[in-house]
């Protein structure tokens, strides 16, 4: 029995993905397959480290020490051969804050930035409630495969563009991005002086043989138009504690972000997640190849019994992160009638695919990352939903 597939009851523990479904979903009794978290526990060796911080019962104000800094550039180095300075680093509280602190620091009111949709949502408001244009690259989708719109995104870039928001692996799509497409990218965003920021979150959840290319490991020139962000939230379930970090070569484009987080009062961080990235980094490999493992064996599960048994549902490719990408056209359904099809015949909390964007109607984001008892369960309903409707 692997160490995953244990269920841990997170009801009544706060837990936005199982406490909170009356409020979003107008059920209390779905099962939650929404939120990106997973329903594992942290590696042991975080837990105990964070058990000996709590036996010491002090809590004020907490630094960062150089081993903090070393656990993250020996992991950089370690899975993706990139040799990164301490000084490059600036934490954050979140990668969302992180995205916002950046639109406030280098665009203006009513400058234009863009993402590829179907994206992350938070990518929408950061742009929007700080009073930026949203502009819109719809990715291509070539059967079963997400691809840039290359065309498209030049003529846009062309028209002002001053950043653009990349989701690299891609959520909700699942897409690894090649090292051809980055140098694509990454040549445009040169050419037409967009800042490139990309959200690299899902960095460690490379699936199938896939590999996960840093933006700035492209060239010396992007990684001086760029500032790449990261956290071990989604690798090690430790989103909570409320800790990313911010990777910048650019001394100037660094100077202006920490200006920013000084002003905002934000220097500094929870001890707690401190304490958490450290130990992730340093002890968490292991943990880590099982869970690539049990996540890979799930999408592959998934993936067969749709196939076996509700054809009218696709598992798309699985590249990356663990959250799958369902291709719901088949059911014939409006969005709205989908959406209510997944809530109140299935019994399950998924996420709209619209809530994504342009390119999300037919689909539900669905995510993987819990105990295979969990996943059978969930097609087991979704199968007799879609075969008594």
């Amino acid at each position: 029995m692997s160490r995953f597939d244990r269920i841990i009851d997170r009801k009544n523990t706060k837990c936005y993905k199982w406490d909170y479904n009356k409020e979003i979903f107008g059920k209390e009794d779905l099962l939650s397959m929404w939120v990106a978290d997973t329903d594992f526990q942290a590696p042991q060796e975080v837990l105990e480290i964070l058990r000996k911080r709590v036996d010491h019962g002090i809590f004020g104000y907490t630094g960062l020490t150089d081993s903090f800094y070393t656990s993250i550039i020996n992991w950089m180095k370690n899975r993706f051969d990139w040799n990164i300075k301490k000084d490059w680093i600036v934490t954050t509280p979140g990668i969302v804050p992180a995205i916002n602190f950046a639109v406030q620091t280098y665009t203006k009111k009513y400058d234009k930035i863009l993402v590829q949709t179907p994206v992350y949502y938070p990518f929408f408001t950061s742009i929007e409630n700080n009073d930026r244009e949203l502009i819109i690259s719809e990715l291509k989708l070539l059967k079963d495969h997400y691809a840039m719109d290359f065309e498209d995104l030049e003529t846009k870039f062309a028209d002002n563009i001053k950043m653009m928001i990349l989701c690299s692996p891609h959520n909700p799509v699942s897409r690894v991005w090649k090292l051809g497409e980055l140098q694509q990218l990454s040549e445009l965003c040169l050419k037409y002086n967009v800042l490139l920021l990309s959200d690299e979150i899902h960095s460690d959840l490379i699936l199938n043989g896939n590999k996960h290319i840093p933006i700035p490991t492209i060239s010396k020139k992007i990684a001086n138009n760029s500032l790449t962000m990261f956290a071990p939230s989604k690798t090690f379930n430790v989103a909570g504690l409320s800790l990313s970090f911010v990777i910048i070569p650019n001394k100037n484009i660094r100077v202006k972000f920490q200006k920013t987080l000084l002003n905002l009062g934000l220097h500094g961080g929870n001890v707690f997640g401190i304490e958490a990235l450290e130990a992730s980094y340093r002890y968490g490999q292991k943990w880590l190849d099982e869970l690539l493992i049990y996540i890979e064996n799930n999408y592959t599960f998934v993936q067969q019994y749709l196939q076996n048994n509700i054809p009218k549902i696709k598992a798309l490719p699985m590249e990356g992160t663990y959250l799958l990408w369902l291709d719901c056209r088949g059911m014939d359904l409006t969005q709205k009638e989908l959406v209510k099809f997944f809530i109140n015949k299935a019994g399950l909390a998924l996420n709209d695919g619209t809530k994504f964007g342009k390119g999300g109607e037919g689909f539900m984001r669905m995510n993987l990352g819990c105990p295979r008892k969990l996943i059978m369960q969930a097609l087991n309903q979704l199968e007799i939903a879609v075969n008594s409707s």
